[in-house]
């Protein structure tokens, strides 16, 4: 499955694109994402890295403290919709690795429910290696034109444009 990240300054300008490839259900999510980040030319202008979300390709889950431990950058993971844990839970005990699985979403810390300066809508965030309140804010900040940051809503376009050629 093909991961796509945006690279913007703030939420007007795009920086640059990169990509990374990731099993289905795998467990090389977190690795793949912290190689291409590395691998980048704009790795060092980084400040933070935004995720849609802890899981991709089904349950390929993001262990949001090893890929802040990797890259040295803080990790916001955001999603449009509050996870609901327990589904999360009951899909994940008929999956290989389940208890692995669980235990990244749990070490990816509280959910917690933001506003944007876009819409009243909330959205919701695991946040790893910077407070609650710095990531509300860059979320505020880089939300310009939806209530999800830019580099997301960039990204998830330029992802479905290339996964449906």
């Amino acid at each position: 499955m093909l991961v796509v990240g945006v690279v913007f300054r703030g939420g007007y300008w795009v920086e640059g694109v990169m990509h990374t490839e990731i099993y289905v259900d795998g467990f090389d999510a977190t690795e793949k994402i912290a190689e291409m980040i590395k691998a980048s030319s704009h790795y060092k202008q980084l400040r933070v890295i935004m995720l849609n979300g802890v899981t991709f390709g089904g349950f390929n889950v993001v262990d949001m403290q090893k890929l802040h431990a990797s890259t040295r950058l803080p990790v916001i993971a955001v999603t449009r919709e509050r996870p609901d844990l327990q589904c999360i839970h009951d899909a994940l005990e008929h999956m290989p690795g389940s208890n692995e699985r669980w235990q990244m979403i749990m070490d990816a810390g509280e959910v917690t429910e933001v506003s944007t300066r876009v819409s009243s809508e909330k959205i919701y965030l695991h946040v790893v290696g910077m407070s609650v309140a710095d990531a509300e804010a860059i979320v505020r900040l880089t939300s310009t034109r939806s209530n999800i940051p830019e580099a997301l809503r960039v990204a998830h376009l330029v992802a479905s444009g290339i996964s449906h050629v």
